[in-house]
């Protein structure tokens, strides 16, 4: 479901709500998950444990002519149950406000429902809003980050 500020998908996987979790807090599976092609890789990053925590990623795209590479603020963070970071363009830059949010919730033993939002009603910088034409990442590729997420956890 999409908004003029954000898009969340959903989808239960089969698999617990820790084996989930344990996947999403580990930023080396970021770039099996993402299912935008710009997720390149985890730049030496341990796993989140608690808002405040910072990871950085290696990407690639043309919105930013080639490699370049984001810092994450987590802002969310409950044990299985939610992760939430906002994005900086580049180390030591404050994030602008656009937001990506995974949310668990327990179906059964080995059922989840997964809900993944991408959120960028935060942003205020005009320009922000004039160079990035958000949404920069579609409702079908969060919809393939979750079909990877569920193929990733499956083994």
């Amino acid at each position: 479901m999409s908004d003029s500020t954000a898009i969340t998908v959903e989808r239960v996987i089969d698999h617990s709500a820790a084996e989930i979790f344990e996947f999403l807090s580990n930023p080396e599976n970021h770039a099996r998950l993402d299912g935008s092609g710009f997720v390149r890789g985890d730049y030496k990053t341990d796993r989140l444990q608690q808002v405040g925590d910072v990871f950085q990623m290696d990407m690639e795209g043309p919105h930013r002519g080639g490699e370049y590479r984001t810092e994450n603020h987590v802002v969310g963070f409950a044990e299985d149950k939610l992760l939430a970071w906002q994005t900086a363009p580049g180390p030591g830059i404050e994030p602008p406000g656009w937001e990506w949010v995974w949310e668990l919730e327990p179906q059964g033993p080995d059922s989840t429902l997964v809900r993944h939002t991408y959120d960028w009603s935060k942003v205020t910088d005009k320009k922000y809003l004039e160079k990035i034409n958000f949404p920069l990442v579609s409702e079908q590729q969060l919809e393939d980050a979750l079909s990877n997420l569920a193929a990733a956890v499956a083994g």
